[in-house]
C-alpha cells in the first residue's frame, strides 16, 4: 500500500544515515563488561558522545513521523516478525544475558520465553486499549478521545531482568505509534543490540528501535531533548529521582519502577511446605537480584520453628558453580560491588541477635570460580537490623516470628518499598481482612 512504500523509501535513506552515526563514537574508553563466573572481560562495547546520542534522537523522530501513521493492524504484524527473531535467536540472547549478569543458562532462557510471552499478550490488549472513546453524544458535536502518540520514547532498563524489563515498555510503544530508543544498563549493554536487531530482521523501519549505549550525562541530554516525548525507567531509587527531575522541568510523562524490600506473611492456617518452597525460591530466584524478590518473611509464632527448618533444608540445596551448567540453581552476583554490601548487611544483623543458620559469605564455586555469595538465610530477625528495613537485592533473607495478623502487617508496612507483599494463607477472608478494601 502507499504508505508501506513511504515507509520503505524512508527508510533506505534512514539506513544510510543510522550507519554513519553508528560509526561515530567519542574517544571515551569503551564499556567493558566482565563475565561474573569467569571475571574474564565478556565484551567490550563503545560508547557514544553525546553529538552522536542527539543526533540518534533526531533521527528516532524521523522514522516516527512515518510509523505514526501505519495502521495498528501493521504494527500488530511487525511486532510479531520482530518476537519471532527474538525467537530465533533464544540461545545468543540467552547466553549473553548470562554471561553479562551470571544469570544461569537455563534461567536466562526462560526469560526469553517469559519475555515473548508478555509481548504478546501486550499485543492482544492493544486493540482494545488504543481504540478511540466515544463521548456521549451531544446536539452539534461529535466527541471522543483518542489515543495520540507521545513521539520518540526513551527506555532505561536494568541488568537484573533486561528483557523482561524492556518489554514492558518497548512494545506499547511501538505498538502505540512512537520510536524507542533503548539504552540498557552498563551491565547489560548487548540486550539494547538483540531489540534493536529483532525490528530491523523483521523489516520494519530501521531505526524505529535503536540501542543508545552511552553514560549518565548523555542521557540527561537525551531526556532533555525536545523531541523525547516520554522515558520509562527502572532501576535504583537514586537513578529513579534523577530521571523525574530531569522530566518533571519539560512536564512531560515517565514511569519509574525502584526499589523493594518485600516482605511477606505466614499465616497460622497457612501450607507450610508450599509456603516454604515458594518463598525461598521468591527469595533466592535470580540470586536475590529482583525488585520484586522476597527479602523478609513474617512467621507466625505457631509455625516459626518448622518454617526454619524446612527452609535452612531447601536453602542448603541451592548449588553454586557455573552458570552454562543445568546443575547449577545460583548464579554469582552481577555487581562486584554486592559483596560488601550484603556482608555488611549480614554483620549487622549478627550484631544485633540474628541467627545466621546457613551461608553469610562470599565464596566461589567448587572449581574455585565466580563472584558469588552464599544464600543466606537469617532466623529471629527484628527491626533494628539494616537487613529487614533496606534493599538488599542479593541471596539473604530474613526471618521474624510474630504473634498475631495485626503485627505481621505492622512489620511488612514498615520499610521504604513497597512492590509485593504476599499472604500464605489457606483462607480467603484472612486475605481480604489484612489488604486494603478497594475504593468504591
Amino acid at each position: 500500500m502507499m504508505l508501506t512504500r513511504l515507509i520503505a523509501a524512508r527508510s533506505r535513506s534512514l539506513r544510510r544515515s543510522h550507519t554513519t552515526l553508528r560509526r561515530t563514537f567519542s574517544s571515551k574508553s569503551p564499556l567493558v563488561v566482565d563475565n561474573p563466573y569467569t571475571l574474564k572481560t565478556y565484551c567490550e562495547v563503545p560508547q557514544m558522545n553525546d553529538k552522536t546520542v542527539l543526533g540518534y534522537v533526531d533521527a528516532s523522530a524521523s522514522v516516527q513521523a512515518s510509523w505514526k501513521n501505519v495502521p495498528l493492524a501493521e504494527r500488530l504484524d511487525m511486532v510479531e516478525k520482530a518476537l519471532d527473531q527474538l525467537l530465533a535467536s533464544k540461545e545468543k540472547i540467552a547466553k549473553d544475558v548470562s554471561g553479562m549478569m551470571g544469570k544461569p543458562l537455563n534461567q536466562a532462557m526462560g526469560e526469553v520465553d517469559g519475555a515473548i510471552d508478555r509481548a504478546r499478550v501486550l499485543c492482544s490488549l492493544a486493540p482494545e486499549a488504543l481504540a478511540d472513546d466515544l463521548l456521549p453524544e451531544k446536539e452539534n458535536f461529535f466527541r471522543k478521545i483518542a489515543r495520540e502518540p507521545v513521539g520518540v520514547v526513551l527506555v532505561l532498563a536494568p541488568w537484573n531482568y533486561p528483557l523482561l524489563t524492556a518489554i514492558n515498555a518497548l512494545i506499547p510503544a511501538i505498538l502505540s505509534g512512537n520510536s524507542v530508543l533503548l539504552k540498557h544498563s552498563e551491565r547489560s549493554p548487548l540486550c539494547a543490540d538483540h531489540f534493536a536487531s529483532a525490528f530491523e530482521k523483521a523489516g520494519g523501519p530501521s531505526g524505529l528501535v535503536r540501542a543508545l549505549h552511552t553514560g549518565h550525562d548523555e542521557i540527561a541530554s537525551v531526556i532533555k531533548h525536545p523531541k523525547i516525548g516520554f522515558v520509562s525507567f527502572t532501576g535504583s531509587v537514586p537513578g529513579g529521582s534523577a530521571v523525574y527531575q530531569s522530566v518533571a522541568s519539560r512536564f512531560i510523562d515517565t514511569t519509574l519502577e525502584l526499589g523493594g524490600k518485600d516482605g511477606a506473611y505466614v499465616a497460622p492456617d497457612a501450607n507450610l511446605d508450599a509456603a516454604v518452597e515458594t518463598l525461598v525460591d521468591g527469595g533466592f530466584y535470580n540470586a536475590g537480584q529482583s525488585c520484586c524478590g522476597i527479602e523478609r518473611v513474617y512467621v507466625h509464632d505457631s509455625l516459626y520453628d518448622d518454617f526454619i527448618t524446612k527452609a535452612t533444608d531447601i536453602v542448603n540445596g541451592y548449588v553454586l558453580g557455573d552458570p552454562s551448567s543445568n546443575t547449577t540453581t545460583l548464579g554469582p552476583m552481577a555487581q562486584p560491588s554486592s559483596i560488601e554490601f550484603l556482608s555488611s548487611q549480614v554483620n549487622d544483623a549478627k550484631e544485633k541477635g540474628a541467627l545466621v543458620l546457613t551461608g553469610g559469605q562470599s565464596a566461589t564455586d567448587d572449581k574455585g570460580m565466580g563472584r558469588f555469595f552464599r544464600p543466606t538465610l537469617l532466623a529471629d530477625c527484628n527491626h533494628s537490623m539494616d537487613v529487614m528495613k533496606e534493599e538488599s537485592f542479593g541471596p539473604v533473607l530474613g526471618v521474624m516470628p510474630v504473634k498475631s495478623d495485626d503485627e505481621a502487617v505492622k512489620l511488612m508496612n514498615d520499610a521504604h518499598y513497597g512492590l509485593v507483599s504476599p499472604i500464605l494463607t489457606l483462607t480467603l477472608f484472612v486475605t481480604l481482612t489484612l489488604t486494603p478494601n478497594p475504593t468504591p
